[in-house]
């Protein structure tokens, strides 16, 4: 078959297109996708030997504003 995929698709729902944005942009900057980034954190969660959690973003807008 010429369109079936390698891996078996799994779909996320509850992410707003805003997030689902913000992610993929952070996924390109560290130059992976949101399926590898995923990937890494779903081996960290259960612990497969040799995993690291994912880097983490640098806070942007209110998020970055410490408390007053």
């Amino acid at each position: 078959m010429a369109n079936a995929h390698k891996h078996k698709q799994r779909v996320l729902r509850g992410i707003d297109d805003e997030l689902a944005a913000e992610f993929d942009a952070f996924a390109r900057q560290l130059g992976g996708d949101r399926s590898s980034i995923t990937r890494q954190l779903w081996e960290w969660c259960v612990g497969r030997p040799g995993t690291e959690l994912p880097q983490r973003a640098e806070p942007t807008g209110e998020a970055a504003q410490p408390d007053a």
